[in-house]
Formats: C-alpha cells, structure tokens, sequence
C-alpha cells in the first residue's frame, strides 16, 4: 500500500514535469512508476486471492496465485516501463531537441522529490523484509520480492535521470539524457526478466530448497521401519505451504496395520521439522527381490528380521 500511494504520486508528478520540460529521461521515470503502480495494484490481488482456503476445483489450495501476479508484474515492467524506456532515449537521439532552463529546474525539482518518496518506499520495504527474519529467507515471498526489486530499481533510476538531466543542462548535450533514458530501460528489462524467470520457475513447479529436502530425506532415512527412500520428490505450493511425495520401501514383516501407524508417525514427524509441508503423500513400494535381500533390514543391520 505504501508503495502503491507513493508510485501513483510520483507518477503524476513525472508526467507533468516531463511534459513541461521536453524532458526523455523525465517521461522514462513516469513510464517507471505508471508500471510500478500497476504492479502494486496486481500484489494486491496476488496478496487477497493467494489467501483463499482450499476448495473442490482447487485442492491444493490458491497459493500459487502469488506466483502468477508476480509474472504478470514483471511482464508490466518489461513492456510499460523498460520498452516505453528505450523509445524515449531513441526519439530523444533522433529528434535532438534541447530544454530550456525552466523544464531543467522543473524537470530536477520533481525527480528530488520523487527520490524521497521512492526512497521512503524502499526503506518500508526493507523493514518488511527485517520483519519477516531477513536475507533471502525473507524475499521468497513473491510480493515482497517485486516491491523490493521494484524500489531499489526506482531509486536507481531516478539516480540515473537525475544525471543526465543534469549533464544536459551543463553540456547542452542530449545525449547525456537520452543515454539516461536507455540505461532506465535497460535496466528495467533487467529486473523484469530476472523476476518473470523466479515467477516462472513456481508457476511450473518449483522443488522446495535443497536444505529442506535434505532434512526431508534425512528424517526419512533414520526411520527404523523404512529399508530405503526410492525417491523424493518436492513442489512449493504457496508462501507457506509445500507437497512432499516419498516412495519408500519398508522392512519385511510390517503387516498393514502396522504399515497405517508408521505411515501416520512419518507423516506427523514430516509436518513438525517442516511446517510448510502441508501436504505429504507416502506411496510404499517393493524393490527386486535381489536388493532387497541385501538391505540393512534383511541382513540385520539395523535390528530387521
């Protein structure tokens, strides 16, 4: 919300002052935020929608709605603020136009403010992510990836229009500014290919970190009752909440009522060492009769018949 409020002010702002100064660079950085605003108001909904509990048509729940407002983030940054970019620095280049002193002060004035307000966002952006225990543990939430990447990207930007606004007017060149303007757009063709490939890579079915399914498989290792994990497999659902799937072989012996409460235990020892593993599938399998004459429970190794 913060972000939303201070991208659709600095918008306007840009715009205006962009108009009055004849200013490339200036219409880049409105471009910037107009898409800006635009994303904050599809977090929104990714935020709303994600949250809706689980249903017939949905099983596995909404969560991966975050993922898919975040893509469609990125895709507005790519095509409303970085191409929209690169057209002002190539019609700057080509046209030549010069600004008079007023649309210099006027263009300057509007883009020292807008470096406060973007500013300001980033810094409550970056509480968010101390709140939420910080590093990158904090940023696996989509939202609040793109609205750090978002502000970090503003600042930038503003930085670098402000530069060659100033170049400019110093040198009378409007190269300075129109190489301002491409850099924005480079820049935020950047940062949207950067997070439509994370958004990308949840939306088809991200495994969980590497550290957590090391504990998954650890976990299921020391149990007595299993001979071997056949295969683990993980996918992020959501922010919170992930499917485990196991194909295990069990110690000869286990008749199925037994078969029931072990599986009940694993599951459960699942869902304690990692909370986010809200949906846990066991699939009990046989190995060839010749391996599994060689497994620990076989030979007696660890306490089997």
């Amino acid at each position: 919300m913060v972000a939303l409020a201070a991208n659709l002010v600095i918008a306007v702002a840009k715009a205006v002052g962009g108009v009055v100064a004849h200013s490339p660079a200036l219409l880049s950085e409105a471009a910037h935020s107009v898409a800006d605003s635009f994303n904050e108001i599809f977090l929104l909904a990714a935020l709303h929608r994600s949250r809706r509990p689980a249903d017939r048509r949905h099983p596995f729940g909404y969560g991966k709605e975050r993922f898919f407002w975040s893509l469609l983030a990125a895709v507005g940054i790519f095509v409303m603020g970085g191409c929209f970019s690169v057209f002002q620095g190539v019609e700057a280049l080509r046209s030549g136009e010069n600004e008079d002193f007023l649309g210099y002060v006027v263009g300057l004035i509007v883009l020292g403010v807008a470096l406060l307000a973007e500013g300001a966002s980033l810094l409550r952006a970056l509480q968010q992510v101390r709140k939420q225990g910080g590093g990158l543990s904090a940023l696996r939430d989509p939202a609040l990836r793109t609205v750090v990447a978002e502000d970090g990207t503003a600042v930038l930007g503003v930085t670098l229009a402000m530069l060659g606004m100033a170049l400019h007017m110093i040198t009378g060149q409007v190269v300075w500014e129109a190489s301002a303007s491409l850099a924005i757009g480079a820049l935020l063709v950047y940062v949207a290919y950067r997070l439509g490939r994370d958004a990308r890579d949840q939306l088809i079915g991200e495994a969980a970190d590497p550290e957590l399914s090391a504990r998954i498989g650890n976990l299921l290792r020391a149990q007595p009752e299993i001979d071997s994990v056949e295969a683990l497999f993980t996918m992020k659902m959501g922010l919170d909440s992930m499917l485990v799937a196991a194909r295990i072989d069990l110690a000869p012996g286990l008749d199925s009522e037994r078969v029931e409460e072990v599986s009940v235990r694993i599951k459960r020892s699942i869902a304690h060492t990692v909370p986010e593993a809200d949906q846990i599938f066991l699939d009990v399998t046989d190995r060839p009769a010749e391996e599994a004459r060689q497994s620990p429970a076989a030979t007696g190794e660890r306490g089997g018949a």
